[in-house]
């Protein structure tokens, strides 16, 4: 088991670092500064706590009865919950509220480490707790995201084993405990690289389904028809989902509402959210390229329609025809 702990831990260093670099590579990612330090730190705490396992495990130091540790542990949920509170939450939070979030943090380092740890999952658990409202949020969606909402369970049940982990921790020997722990963080790191491959647009996706499911309504003095006739000359005509740069915002200042109002509208009338929307109106511009320009490469239809990237093309024509779209142009030939 330690030679899986220390596999675990490797592959958790390895993924932090390359999750970093894939956040500072990708700027049109939109994300408030709260939220992408948040993140940042998230990944440091996380591998921080593999860097002093590794030093328990290899005998070179004993970084696990240290304040650090204690100190990390308390600051990985609420680094957790302030990344990604920006999915359920549109409306900014009074910064005032945010510092309430330090307390058990400031608490927990003086305590004793007997304490400490124990106290440090127990936060963890109403963290724990408003991740399972999440993923209770999206039950209406679930025809929409069945495999989303799969992965999103996976990673819930991973935060439960290290709940579980954490309050049976004084009955565990402390070896056993740290390698089981950097199996789970190893695990949990594992899971969401693979959910960000295979669901590359899964944050805007699960974003715009939850803002929707818990937003009041937006279109009551809104003519829904007309901007719905709008909506339809700009994609149809102007195809404006070729615009590598289209958000929900500049869509909708094009239609003359508030990206929450458009958002909802996409929801209540296309029953998917503006990515998957833009998303399905690329893909099928894509389909009837391929075939009506066999000479153009893949990628440069791809990149013609509006996708940035040839894995985005990919990931998101397979999830709209159920293949890649090469393979899609030799079975229509």
């Amino acid at each position: 088991m330690q030679t899986l702990a220390l596999l675990a831990i490797g592959f958790s260093l390895g993924t932090a670092v390359l999750l970093m670099l894939g956040n500072l590579l990708q700027p049109q990612t939109p994300q408030c500064p709260l939220a992408k330090a948040a993140g940042f730190l998230l990944l440091i705490g996380l591998a921080g706590i593999q860097i002093l396992h590794l030093g328990v495990l290899t005998g070179q130091a004993d970084g696990f009865h240290t304040v650090l540790y204690t100190a990390i542990l308390y600051g990985i949920a609420p680094s957790f919950y302030f990344y990604s509170r920006q999915l359920v939450q549109a409306e900014s939070v009074d910064p005032q509220h945010n510092l309430y979030h330090g307390i058990p943090l400031l608490v927990g380092v003086l305590l004793p480490q007997s304490l400490g740890v124990p106290g440090a999952f127990l936060v963890g658990s109403t963290y724990v707790a408003w991740l399972a409202r999440v993923v209770y949020g999206l039950r209406g969606q679930r025809q929409r995201f069945r495999l989303e909402l799969l992965a999103l369970a996976t990673l819930f049940a991973i935060a439960l084993a290290v709940l579980v982990l954490g309050f049976i921790w004084p009955l565990l020997d402390e070896r056993a405990f740290i390698i089981s722990y950097s199996l789970l963080i190893g695990l949990a790191l594992f899971a969401t690289t693979l959910t960000l491959l295979r669901f590359p647009s899964i944050t805007a996706d699960v974003s715009e389904a939850l803002q929707a499911a818990y937003a009041e309504s937006t279109l009551k003095n809104i003519d829904k028809q007309a901007v719905l006739a709008q909506l339809a000359v700009l994609m149809a005509q102007d195809k404006l989902y070729k615009l590598e740069t289209l958000n929900l915002g500049l869509l909708a200042e094009q239609l003359g509402l508030s990206p929450h109002q458009l958002s909802e509208l996409i929801n209540t009338e296309f029953q998917q959210g503006f990515s998957r929307y833009i998303r399905q109106l690329r893909v099928e511009e894509a389909k009837r390229l391929l075939l009506a320009e066999p000479q153009a490469s893949v990628l440069a239809i791809g990149l013609s329609v509006g996708f940035n990237t040839q894995s985005n093309f990919y990931a998101a024509f397979r999830e709209c025809v159920g293949m890649a779209p090469g393979q899609y142009r030799k079975n229509a030939a």
